[in-house]
């Protein structure tokens, strides 16, 4: 039961700092981008909690399991896109806008805009999804199984959109910095707890799944750079990231805030993945559908029960604060880029915040209804990430890196990733493996590509009205 109040403790704290700050979310601007007011440490803090979700805590042991520290592979694409991306934050503060259709808009045209609007909307309610699977999984194995998981599902879900109705970026931004406390001190207090529990390096290392190969473990090639390219395109056209540059104070806090943001990153998920792989090599014997809950029983069985509480509220806190921000992005999505765009461009503020409340509660129910269509949080992840990287990301990329790409190029690259990787998805369901035993990513990413090239290279370059927005004369 202590590890029940400690979650229902730390629930209403956050609620309830939600409520406080919900009257303060008056404007577009508050509810979307948080006034534009987030200084460098806020920016780290909330770049931080939204990044670090689910995927690392159920995918990564999933991968743990059965790869040991090889399942690093996919993490370190993360890292190497945050990378790429200090170079581009101060930029991309500077355009100051609302979301990343807008600058597809604004470098491509309207049909971009559609578009990456549909991509966000399908890879982010599946992401969405599986923070309340994963949610729902701790509320189960906390109460010893008497919340059955599909209720506790349905009380994480009902929780995350209750949430996120309130204050929008507001109460996201602010309330990330104490998640992303609690997750910092919950995950490296249990390490050491956690080996002395098992026994010590030598049991470690005598009892973690044998790997065929030092770097891959038992992944091929194509399968390890499966998991590396997905995680390595959402980081670069991670909408969440842009709209939190967007919140920025100034150009400079953007950039300030990528270098904390990329240590934090990489610090936390080399300690999960270290979490992961130690509790694999003691809690034995799991099926493929339930490898993913390691981390939860190393919290549950694997250290002392203080310990155990805090870093089962780090898991909360970064299944809520993921679940949150990934609900609220496609919110903003739809608002702005399609119903204030293209329907009731006069729509006044209050309206405009109403209506985003009205959006979140309608996707987090789309969200819910797709969790029966992954069965492992391992598939969804990946799944999410190929479709927004492979359909956003070259085109989005491209409006900061090259100048001959055209309105024409840049929408068709969009529409040909996203629609490659949901056929290659849908045809994965249906005949129960993927299509040639290749990963959605590979063709997906290479029609996207091609796509934006070809097509760019076919048609008329952009004016140079559209280029003095993203480069600067002696570039």
């Amino acid at each position: 039961m202590i590890y029940l109040a400690t979650i229902i403790l730390y629930l209403l704290t956050l609620f309830l700092f939600g409520i406080r700050l919900s009257v303060k979310a008056k404007t577009q601007e508050d509810f979307m981008v948080a006034g534009r007011k987030l200084t460098a440490p806020i920016l780290v803090g909330t770049l931080l909690a939204t990044w670090i979700g689910s995927g690392d805590i159920f995918s990564v042991s999933d991968l743990s399991y059965n790869h040991g520290y090889s399942s690093l592979i996919g993490s370190a694409g993360g890292w190497l896109g945050i990378v790429i991306v200090y170079f581009i934050a101060g930029r991309v503060r500077t355009f100051g806008q609302f979301t990343v259709p807008d600058i597809l808009e604004v470098r491509y045209n309207k049909w971009a805009r559609i578009l990456a609007t549909i991509t966000t909307v399908i890879a982010y309610v599946t992401i969405v999804s599986y923070q309340f699977r994963g949610g729902g999984w701790v509320l189960n194995i906390i109460t010893e199984g008497k919340i059955p998981v599909k209720t506790a599902m349905i009380i994480v879900a009902v929780f995350v959109i209750a949430y996120t109705l309130f204050a929008g970026m507001l109460s996201v931004a602010y309330l990330d910095i104490i998640n992303g406390i609690i997750m910092i001190t919950g995950v490296f207090l249990a390490l050491p707890f956690l080996i002395h529990h098992v026994g010590g390096m030598d049991y470690i290392i005598a009892n973690v799944t044998p790997r065929r190969h030092p770097i891959l473990g038992n992944m091929t090639l194509i399968q390890a750079m499966g998991y590396f390219v997905p995680t390595l395109l959402l980081a670069l056209g991670n909408a969440n990231m842009y709209q939190r540059f967007f919140s920025a104070k100034d150009e400079k806090e953007a950039k300030k805030s990528v270098i904390g943001w990329v240590l934090g990153v990489i610090l936390l998920g080399v300690t999960l993945q270290s979490l992961a792989v130690v509790g694999s090599s003691y809690f034995k014997g799991l099926s493929a559908t339930e490898a993913g809950k390691i981390i939860l029983l190393v919290a549950y069985k694997g250290v002392p029960v203080v310990v155990g509480c805090l870093l089962m509220a780090a898991i909360i806190a970064i299944i809520i604060s993921t679940a949150n921000s990934f609900l609220l992005v496609p919110a903003t999505n739809v608002m702005r880029d399609i119903y204030q765009r293209f329907i009731n461009p006069a729509l006044p503020d209050k309206k405009i915040v109403l209506y985003s409340r009205i959006a979140v509660i309608i996707l987090g129910i789309i969200s819910y209804s797709l969790i029966s269509f992954f069965p492992r949080i391992l598939d969804a992840a990946y799944a999410a990430y190929t479709v927004y990287g492979a359909g956003i990301t070259p085109a989005l990329i491209a409006v900061f890196f090259w100048k001959r790409a055209t309105p024409l190029g840049g929408a068709l690259s969009i529409f040909a990733g996203m629609t490659v990787t949901v056929m290659w998805e849908i045809m994965n369901k249906i005949q129960g493996h993927l299509p040639l035993g290749v990963p959605a990513v590979y063709p997906a990413l290479l029609c996207s590509i091609f796509t934006l090239i070809i097509v760019s290279l076919l048609t008329s370059p952009p004016s140079e009205e559209k280029l003095s927005k993203f480069f600067v004369k002696n570039e």
